[in-house]
């Protein structure tokens, strides 16, 4: 069997702009630890600091940078670019602290961190929505030298989505401003050379932040791999996705033949369900115990916990697998750490490999990511 396009992404696609800022900071914006949020209007003035940066700068991508580098920039604090041409003024967040730039948004992130273990070009594609700019392009040249087959839908009124990440003591924390992110269109899903897509790929990755956008598009595709014995994956993504976005996540869960999260999204997901346990093991099973629409797949749910065991429930049991403990000076931040751990675990699911095996690369993917900033990483995985 071919491997071509065998694993497709559906989500928003964003660009990172990652700072490691202080407490005081977190509670002017009343950002929560480790949490993902979509942005209000409190927001706003910290979404204005970010941009003014963004919107002076050029990114400085070179056309002989390695596709490992996604496009990462640095500023310090005087405001000149430590890579890319000089930065103009800005205010709070680019006076105190260092800020950095690198295509991002969890679905894009996991299908970057699969092809990029596999290292066969043309095994990944991935759709979502960015806008007609140079970010949006800058996204376009380095999804694809990463070698995921990218077929965005541009999006002529809002600018390419951003994320604000605010990392803490190696913690980040997310703000989404999804801009041109929420405008895809069930419409570009339907054109004849994007659903050729859907129906050349066996698998199918779509973090939960995508029903925020496009519940219609994810339904479509998850009716698709039920009808036709494929395999239908998703993530819980945040607690607010299980808390305010319930109903659409109950219309496509019976689709779900994988469900991954980490300990406090199972957690909440637990509570709106009134199942009154926060044990993370009963929860995962019960999950993985939840009506099915296709008899064809039982349901996994692979639930990370941080420093502690993963927690895979299937058959009527619960399985700990352990991590790979880093020492705590060697790591730089937790962003894309979960995105990175589905990706490592789908390069070897595709595969055909036993759970052991995925989990085991999941955690190295994960391992790599939170040595580096944001989710980036080497030339080639070192993974056995």
């Amino acid at each position: 069997m071919s491997s071509e396009g065998i694993l497709l992404g559906m989500g928003n696609p964003l660009l990172d702009i990652s700072a490691v800022v202080d407490e005081p900071f977190l509670e002017k914006y009343d950002i929560k630890l480790n949490n993902a949020i979509l942005a209000e209007d409190k927001h706003l003035p910290m979404e204005v600091i970010f941009m003014e940066i963004v919107g002076d700068a050029k990114l400085g991508f070179s056309e002989t940078q390695s596709p490992y580098d996604l496009g990462l920039v640095t500023v310090n604090h005087t405001g000149r670019a430590v890579s890319g041409e000089g930065f103009g003024r800005y205010d709070e967040m680019s006076s105190k602290y260092n800020v950095e730039y690198i295509a991002g948004g969890a679905t894009q992130n996991s299908i970057r961190v699969a092809q990029w273990m596999l290292q066969i070009p043309g095994t990944t594609s991935y759709m979502g929505s960015i806008g007609k700019d140079k970010y949006g392009e800058e996204m376009k040249k380095h999804s694809k030298l990463a070698g995921v087959n990218v077929h965005y839908y541009e999006d002529e009124t809002a600018p390419t989505g951003t994320c604000a990440v605010c990392v803490v003591g190696g913690e980040r924390s997310l703000i989404a401003n999804l801009s041109a992110a929420n405008c895809y269109k069930t419409e570009h899903l339907k054109r004849p050379e994007n659903w050729a897509l859907v129906e050349k790929a066996k698998f199918y990755y779509i973090a939960g932040f995508f029903l925020t956008v496009s519940p219609e598009s994810i339904l479509l595709v998850a009716e698709h791999a039920a009808a036709n014995n494929k395999v239908f994956m998703m993530n819980l993504s945040a607690p607010f996705i299980c808390e305010f976005f319930k109903d659409v996540q109950e219309k496509v869960l019976p689709y779900m033949d994988y469900v991954f999260g980490n300990e406090t999204e199972a957690r909440t997901f637990s509570k709106v369900r009134g199942w009154e346990t926060e044990n993370v093991e009963e929860i995962a099973l019960k999950i993985s115990q939840l009506p099915k629409a296709s008899g064809t797949h039982k349901r996994i749910t692979v639930i990370t916990q941080g420093a502690d065991p993963v927690v895979v429930a299937e058959d009527g049991k619960v399985t700990l697998f352990p991590v790979i403990l880093l020492p705590k000076e060697k790591l730089v931040d937790t962003n894309g750490a979960g995105d990175a751990f589905v990706g490592g675990y789908l390069s070897q699911m595709i595969k055909g490999k036993p759970i052991a095996d995925c989990v085991k690369a999941a955690c190295y993917a994960a391992n790599v990511i939170i040595q580096r900033s944001g989710c980036t990483y080497p030339e080639k995985p070192d993974f056995e």
